[in-house]
């Protein structure tokens, strides 16, 4: 065959073969999460480019690399899942370098990673003081993992109390010595034991010109009627 025609072959079978490589590997291999992921991206990615240009070398061998390369990650990966002892040394393993808000300056060192790699790594999760985090991991596909201190995390819905839908505003029952029959449904008041209430404080609701039902069921009576005007 030509070489046009041979070239179109080559990087067709390269294309292929790559992306069967992906599929059995997993999406992991895309993210390059460990070393040898990273390490045999970089390597299949050489081989299927000289596979589709390089006719000075042989078809086949091209064939042989790119399925002897993707035979061994795939049984280190097998190791690492079924061993996670070997998995640390095959994977790599993550690196503290902030622990209970405290600099673990020989971790960084040993990782080659210098404060200000920390800081700028840092402001790349929108933390712009150091004293805010209360531990920080390089993980083993390079990108940074942070916890805050309580006191500087956002509040979560459910750390939030929870209000039913009817005590989430004030609701009013009286208003200018009337009681509010339809608002008396919002809420567990009913009409006897808001007059149960009245009576103990001592008031009829003709005395009354406002109350209302507080978010927490309080009844408060914010103003009566000077009789001596009526």
């Amino acid at each position: 065959m030509s070489e046009s025609v041979e070239i179109i072959f080559r990087t067709l079978t390269s294309f292929i073969l790559l992306w069967v490589f992906v599929h059995l590997l997993g999406k992991q291999t895309i993210a390059q999460r460990t070393y040898h992921l990273y390490i045999a991206s970089i390597t299949m990615g050489t081989i299927a480019g000289n596979l589709a240009f390089n006719i000075k070398i042989k078809f086949l061998y091209f064939i042989i690399a790119i399925i002897t390369m993707g035979t061994v990650v795939y049984m280190l990966n097998l190791l690492s899942i079924r061993h996670p002892r070997f998995g640390k040394w095959i994977a790599g393993e993550p690196a503290t370098f902030i622990q209970k808000g405290q600099i673990l300056e020989e971790s960084m060192e040993r990782m080659g990673y210098s404060l200000d790699s920390l800081k700028q790594a840092l402001r790349g999760k929108d933390i712009f003081n150091i004293e805010e985090v209360e531990c920080a991991m390089l993980e083993t596909n390079g990108s940074l993992s942070v916890l805050k201190k309580e006191q500087y995390q956002n509040a979560a819905k459910q750390d939030l109390p929870l209000l039913s839908s009817a005590a989430t505003v004030p609701i009013e029952l009286v208003y200018d010595g009337k009681i509010l029959y339809e608002n008396l449904s919002k809420h567990t008041y009913d009409y006897e034991s808001l007059i149960a209430e009245l009576k103990k404080r001592n008031l009829a609701v003709f005395d009354i010109s406002y109350a209302v039902v507080g978010t927490k069921g309080n009844l408060y009576i914010d103003s009566i009627k000077d009789q001596s005007r009526e």
